[in-house]
């Protein structure tokens, strides 16, 4: 009885709309990913060419050290890329987990932190494993200190900011709501792992690589949140309410 109540909330937390969510952006990440590494088992070098070519895009041809788009455009690049640095997503995080504790509700406070944290014990973990070499095909836009892959920028900020909105969005009852919200992480998301191959610090490999496992961070974080803080049904709560009143009124 135990093992088919378990199973079944389980399945009910897998049918969520913010789970099948992130699961999709992950499996779609994932499977990019793997295409991209599988180049190379067809065409000796095909994945290292598919990396510089991309890079090489964003530059102008006569002057590599010169990334395409105004003075402005490169500037905008670096406020991106902030937006993933550990120390403002740390900041965001631990001002959410305060307001969260000071509401009482201390389990996702420390889910939410958990999660920034191990995604920066992942990243650390497969750098220091991979020791993969920094692009050097242009000049770098920004200064750079570890090895580089996966990105952590990417992957750090694809777990913090997929994890706040995915919460955010357990309690909103509208489904419009939800994937705006949900949309607005990625869009965050995308545009931090951009930034880091236009300043050509990363390669758009180390990218895709470090969006899939914070995206899987953010999935492992949720799938705790549905059970550890007994959040409501409220998305399937407004379905079924609308469903029953377009039932009675009838077809329109």
């Amino acid at each position: 009885m135990t093992i088919k109540t378990r199973s079944g909330a389980l399945a009910r937390h897998l049918k969520t709309f913010e789970v099948r969510f992130l699961f999709v952006i992950f499996a779609a990440l994932s499977a990019t990913f793997a295409v991209i590494l599988s180049l190379g088992l067809f065409r000796s070098g095909a994945t290292a060419r598919f990396d510089e070519s991309l890079i090489l895009a964003l530059r102008n041809p006569n002057d590599l050290a010169d990334a395409i788009g105004p003075h402005w455009v490169e500037e905008m690049g670096r406020d991106f890329t902030a937006l993933g640095g550990f120390p403002v997503l740390m900041l965001l995080t631990l001002t959410i987990a305060g307001f969260l504790a000071f509401r009482g509700l201390r389990a996702g406070a420390v889910l939410i932190v958990a999660s920034t944290l191990m995604a920066l014990l992942l990243s650390s973990s497969l750098k220091a494993g991979f020791q993969r070499a920094r692009p050097d095909l242009v000049p770098h836009g920004q200064h750079v200190y570890t090895a580089s892959f996966p990105s952590g920028h990417s992957m750090h900020s694809a777990a913090t900011y997929l994890t706040l909105a995915s919460m955010l969005a357990l309690f909103q009852r509208r489904r419009k709501l939800k994937i705006f919200i949900l949309s607005a992480a990625v869009t965050i998301m995308v545009l931090v792992g951009a930034s880091r191959v236009y300043l050509g610090v990363h390669w758009p490999t180390d990218v895709l690589g470090g969006w899939a496992m914070g995206t899987l961070c953010a999935l492992v974080t949720l799938l705790l949140a549905r059970r550890l803080l007994e959040i409501p049904e409220v998305a399937e709560e407004f379905d079924d309410q609308a469903n029953s009143e377009g039932a009675k009124h009838g077809p329109i």
